[in-house]
């Protein structure tokens, strides 16, 4: 169960899918142009737009590097360049997964660097979740379990990551955590994603 500070903190989604389609439109591009440079369909990405369905973090990165901005800028990062960045510990932006049955959520907790070279964030892995749904991305990952123990398969392989442990991994390779035990599984997870300017993704 959310705490006040964690509600407190939490990012209302609609506000992201609206700083995707306010971004969209600013440069000019439709649905359809969006969905062929992202390779998801047109009805996902009006739901992401309308709020109706929660993207997990790759699917922003794809996102965000087809708009030619960071997952940072879409989850309300800081807008002036800095040197340095301090985000306290109850000033992290909390971001949960909606639905009957909670997924993961993620704090981020560098939101105020802007364009930023990596996405670093706190997530928390389920315990029993009801959809597995398999992650696959460009770039590299490392996962640093903080607290609990985590299951995770990579490719056709399956690894008990316990606090204290890490995998670092090439995310273009098909992969899923959850929490094993009986505490959810919280981890310290950098995402290396590719700046606009050095953008894989067809225009």
């Amino acid at each position: 169960m959310l705490t006040a500070k964690k509600r407190e903190q939490q990012v209302v989604e609609s506000e992201i899918g609206r700083r995707i389609k306010a971004t969209r439109i600013n440069k000019k591009l439709t649905l359809e142009q969006l969905a062929k440079k992202t390779g998801f369909t047109r009805g996902y990405l009006s739901r992401i737009e309308k709020s109706e369905k929660s993207p997990p973090l790759s699917t922003l990165g794809t996102i965000a590097l087809a708009l030619g901005m960071t997952i940072s800028y879409l989850v309300g990062e800081g807008g002036r360049r800095t040197s340095i960045a301090l985000v306290k510990k109850g000033e992290r932006p909390f971001l949960a997964r909606k639905g009957a049955a909670l997924d993961y959520s993620y704090e981020a907790v560098a939101h105020t660097f802007p364009n930023k070279r990596v996405e670093p964030f706190i997530l928390t892995l389920p315990l029993k979740p009801r959809k597995k749904t398999i992650h696959q991305h460009e770039d590299e990952e490392i996962l640093f379990v903080l607290e609990g123990t985590m299951k995770f398969l990579h490719g056709d392989r399956e690894y008990i990551v316990e606090a204290g442990d890490s995998v670092y991994f090439d995310s273009s390779v098909p992969h899923f955590g959850e929490s094993v035990g009986e505490k959810e599984a919280e981890c310290f997870m950098v995402i290396d994603t590719p700046s606009p300017k050095e953008g894989r993704l067809n225009p």
